[in-house]
């Protein structure tokens, strides 16, 4: 037995020669009582120390200058593709609500089904189109005005919800494009001081402290 264990042990010295000389070999008895100081205990499968693992922040590979909020441009693909989604949900409803109001003197039968779903289908794409082109418009002006002010704020919501809503209504005339722009200032300035809710409110209860 201490023969077949010397021969391995030989063995793998060779081999160790061989490839540029073996490393010491260590129990686990003797490795147990190894301080580890200034460090936490290594983990035995990555042999790396476990605290470069945990991140506490978020890390990603940006440009240099860039931030790491997603700009109107990254957001217009969304806000074009929600608004048409958005207008065909409405518009199916509002078609399925015409279609039964239209057909109400009619028995269910083929035509009456085939009317219903024209209806649906008119209403969903005129409303995905409609709102689709508000989005589209508002991104629109949205990013030729942040890069025209150079800075990202409720100005450019405000002036690019006020421009859609005038561009929008543009060819009932001069009252229409008013009225839109009216409408448009109206939804993006809602929306801004909705977003800046928390902000307004923190900053008036702190004011009545002093």
């Amino acid at each position: 037995m201490d023969n077949n264990s010397q021969g391995s042990g030989g063995f793998k010295g060779g081999l160790g020669g061989i490839f540029g000389g073996g490393a010491p070999e260590y129990s686990n008895t003797e490795l147990a009582g190894v301080p580890l100081t200034g460090m936490s205990p290594l983990s035995p499968y990555l042999n790396v120390d476990p605290r470069y693992l945990v991140q506490d922040t978020d890390e990603f590979i940006l440009p240099t200058g860039a931030s790491k909020t997603r700009g109107r441009f990254e957001l217009a693909f969304f806000t074009i593709g929600g608004s048409c989604m958005t207008g065909a949900a409405l518009g199916a409803i509002n078609g399925l609500r015409m279609g039964l109001k239209e057909t109400r003197d009619m028995t269910w039968s083929k035509p009456r089904n085939v009317q219903i779903l024209n209806m649906v289908t008119r209403q969903g794409a005129s409303w995905a189109n409609s709102l689709g082109s508000v989005a589209l418009l508002y991104s629109a002006f949205g990013v030729a005005i942040e890069k025209a002010r150079g800075a990202e704020d409720d100005i450019n919501t405000v002036a690019a919800g006020t421009l859609t809503g005038m561009l929008f209504k543009s060819a009932s005339g001069l009252k229409g494009a008013a009225r839109g722009g009216l409408v448009g200032l109206a939804l993006s300035g809602a929306y801004a001081v909705y977003n800046n809710w928390e902000h307004l409110t923190g900053s008036s209860s702190s004011s009545r402290l002093y």
